[in-house]
C-alpha cells in the first residue's frame, strides 16, 4: 500500500505545482474558454489544466518504475508503457482541440486511435466474467476494448460541465476501483490487477491535486485535454482489472465471485454514462447529432432546482460516492447491509436534491430586501 500511495501523493504533488505554470502557459499561447450561452462561468478562462494532469501521471509512473514492489506492473507485456503512449495522444490531441477547436469527427477518430493502439498493444479484453469465464477471441476484444474507451472518454466530457465537477466525480470514482483493485491483488495475490492498482492511484492523485486549482470558482478548466485524458485512464484501470482477472480465482469468498468484476465497472462510470445515454437520447428524440450541446445536463439540472455551482458539484460528488463505494462495499459487507446503506444514502440525496440552496435563498432574499 506504501508504494501505491507514494504514487498518489506523487501524481496529486506534481499536478498541483504545474497547474499554474500550466494556467500561464495556456493565456500565452490563447487556449481560453470563451463564455458560451450553454456555460455556467462567467469568465473567459485558461483550459489545458489535462497538461498538468499529465504532467502528475508521467512522474508517478516514471517513479512507479523504480519502485522494487512496483516492478511487476512495468513487465515484458508492455502494458504500462502502452497505456502512457496512449495517454499521450489523447493529450496532444486535447491540447490542440482546446486551443483550435477540432471538429467531432477528427476528435473522435484520434480518439479511436488511441484505443486502437491499446488494443493492439494487448491492453483488452481477454476473457469476460459471465459464469464460467468466457474467452473472448481476437477480433471481440479488439471491438469490445475500443468501444469502453471511446464510452468512458466520452462519458466523461459529457459531465466536464461545471468548476471541479469532472475532476471530483472521477478521483472519487478511482479511489473507489483503486481500492478494490487493490484488495484483489493483496487478498488474492493476483498480480495483473497491480497495474489497475496504479492506475487508480495515479488518477486519484491527479484529480486530487487538480481540484484545488478547478474548485468554484475556477482558476483554469481541465478542457478536453483533461476529460478525455481521465476517460482513457477510467476506462484502461476497467480493461485491465475486469478483463485479465479471471474470476474462478475469487471462489470461496463472501461476494459473488462473476458478479462484482462486471458490476463495479459499470459503478464506476455510472453518472457519467448515465448524463451521456440521457443526452444522446434527448437529442435523437429531436433531430439533432448526438454532440449537438445543450443546457440539459445532469448538472444543469441541479442548478435549475436552485442550487449553487458549488452545492451542483458536491451533491454530484455524494451520488457518485453512493454508488461507487456501494458496488466496493460488496467486497466487505454482506449484500443485505449494502443495500440498507445504499437506500438510506439515495433516499438522503433526493431528499436534498429537492431542496434549493440555502446559501442562495438567503441572497436571493438580502437583493430583494435591498
Amino acid at each position: 500500500m506504501r508504494e501505491y500511495l507514494l504514487c498518489l501523493f506523487a501524481a496529486a504533488a506534481v499536478t498541483y505545482l504545474m497547474t499554474p505554470v500550466v494556467r500561464a502557459l495556456a493565456i500565452r499561447v490563447g487556449a481560453m474558454t470563451a463564455i458560451r450561452e450553454r456555460d455556467v462561468h462567467k469568465e473567459v478562462t485558461p483550459r489545458w489544466g489535462g497538461l498538468a494532469m499529465f504532467l502528475g501521471l508521467s512522474v508517478a509512473l516514471l517513479l512507479a518504475s523504480k519502485l522494487r514492489m512496483m516492478s511487476a506492473v512495468f513487465d515484458d507485456t508492455g502494458a504500462a508503457q502502452a497505456i502512457f503512449v496512449a495517454a499521450l495522444v489523447i493529450v496532444v490531441l486535447g491540447l490542440i482541440d482546446d486551443r483550435y477547436e477540432i471538429d467531432a469527427p477528427t476528435k473522435f477518430a484520434g480518439q479511436a486511435l488511441a484505443a486502437g493502439w491499446l488494443a493492439f498493444k494487448g491492453v483488452g479484453f481477454i476473457w469476460l466474467p459471465l459464469g464460467n469465464a468466457t474467452i473472448l477471441d481476437p477480433m471481440t476484444s479488439v471491438l469490445l476494448t475500443v468501444l469502453v474507451v471511446l464510452v468512458t472518454i466520452n462519458a466523461v466530457n459529457f459531465i466536464d460541465g461545471l468548476d471541479g465537477l469532472a475532476s471530483g466525480v472521477i478521483g472519487i470514482t478511482a479511489l473507489a476501483s483503486f481500492l478494490y483493485s487493490y484488495w484483489l491483488s493483496v487478498q488474492f495475490g493476483l498480480e495483473r490487477a497491480t497495474l489497475s492498482t496504479l492506475i487508480g492511484a495515479c488518477l486519484a492523485g491527479m484529480t486530487l491535486g487538480f481540484l484545488p486549482h478547478n474548485f468554484n470558482p475556477a482558476r483554469i478548466f481541465m478542457g478536453d485535454t483533461g476529460s478525455m485524458l481521465l476517460g482513457l485512464l477510467l476506462a484502461s484501470s476497467i480493461i485491465t482489472l475486469t478483463g485479465r482477472v479471471d474470476p474462478n480465482a475469487l471462489e470461496g469468498t463472501s461476494l459473488a465471485p462473476t458478479l462484482l468484476p462486471l458490476l463495479l465497472p459499470l459503478a464506476v462510470i455510472a453518472l457519467p454514462l448515465l448524463d451521456m445515454i440521457l443526452a444522446i437520447l434527448r437529442r435523437v428524440r429531436r433531430g439533432q447529432s448526438p454532440f449537438t450541446p445543450d443546457k440539459e445536463h445532469l448538472h444543469h439540472r441541479l442548478l435549475q432546482r436552485g442550487h449553487s455551482v458549488k452545492r451542483a458539484a458536491l451533491l454530484m460528488y455524494a451520488w457518485a460516492g453512493l454508488v461507487s463505494f456501494s458496488a466496493v462495499s460488496l467486497t466487505f459487507l454482506p449484500l443485505y447491509a449494502v443495500a440498507v446503506l445504499f437506500l438510506v444514502g439515495f433516499t438522503y440525496l433526493v431528499y436534498v436534491m429537492r431542496k434549493p440552496d440555502p446559501a442562495k435563498l438567503r441572497g436571493a432574499t438580502s437583493g430583494a430586501a435591498r
